[in-house]
């Protein structure tokens, strides 16, 4: 699987909220996280997570958005313009359909996966190609954007054992993966909105040719109930990846994170 970029950011932050007890709704219609990603020292690119109540074929869903494209220098000579959608059933939290076009310096995709979990199916529409490919799914398996919004449900704040390994099940183009992560501790962090508490995950990664090893993405999630990704560092063969969030609203909790002076 080749992740570039904004789309690498995406799937990582859409991974690694776990846990296992059910809580309150963690988001709501409306909500909307920025971040800015940089490679190195430099700003490389944005990326925008956001979600809004809709309908698809009568059925109620959340229509869950990820928007990725680089800056800069970087945007002249590698453009990347990555779009992924996501319709999850609102109350059994399992995609319906998911929508990803991306142009990655020129290498496009244009995919439609449409999920029949009743007979753990999943059709590939791929308009590129002009091919449609039926695959087999595992139970209550997600996709790339309805992970990081299912998970964020489960995880139990207060609740956390170091060391804990969790995994999940994912379909993403064409492929069934089997995800694990490790919960690591927790940390106050300095963030653009102050000090922040926070939850930290470690997913472990196949450290082929794009990461440094399997333990070399960490990430940082608000310790209250909405579970806000605020940071993610990744160790790559080359260089180091860096996201934060810059902008966010529609929380459906307060941000009780936040420790005030």
């Amino acid at each position: 699987m080749k992740l570039k970029l904004t789309s690498l950011f995406i799937f990582f932050f859409s991974v690694c909220f776990l846990a296992n007890a059910q809580k309150k709704q963690a988001y709501s219609d409306g909500e909307m996280l920025k971040f800015k990603v940089k490679y190195g020292w430099f700003k490389t690119s944005e990326a925008t997570l956001s979600v809004n109540n809709s309908t698809l074929d009568g059925i109620p869903v959340h229509h869950i958005r990820g928007y990725g494209k680089t800056t800069g220098m970087l945007d002249i000579f590698f453009k990347v313009r990555d779009n992924f959608e996501s319709f999850v059933h609102r109350e059994e939290a399992l995609p319906l359909k998911f929508i990803r076009k991306t142009n990655e310096g020129g290498h496009r995709k244009d995919r439609m996966i449409e999920f029949n979990h009743r007979i753990d199916s999943a059709v590939v529409n791929d308009y590129k190609r002009s091919t449609k490919t039926t695959h087999y799914i595992k139970e209550q398996t997600q996709d790339l954007l309805s992970a990081l919004y299912a998970l964020r449900n489960k995880v139990d704040e207060n609740n956390l054992q170091v060391g804990q390994e969790f995994n999940l099940n994912l379909f993403f183009d064409e492929e069934n993966f089997g995800f694990k992560a490790k919960y690591i501790g927790e940390e106050v962090l300095e963030t653009n909105f102050g000090k922040v508490r926070t939850l930290i995950f470690r997913p472990l990664v196949q450290a082929e040719r794009v990461f440094k090893e399997e333990e070399s993405v960490t990430i940082w999630v608000s310790k209250d109930q909405n579970k806000i990704p605020l940071k993610i560092e990744a160790d790559l063969a080359v260089g180091s990846l860096t996201a934060t969030l810059e902008e966010f609203k529609g929380l459906s909790f307060p941000f009780s994170s936040i420790l005030r002076n």
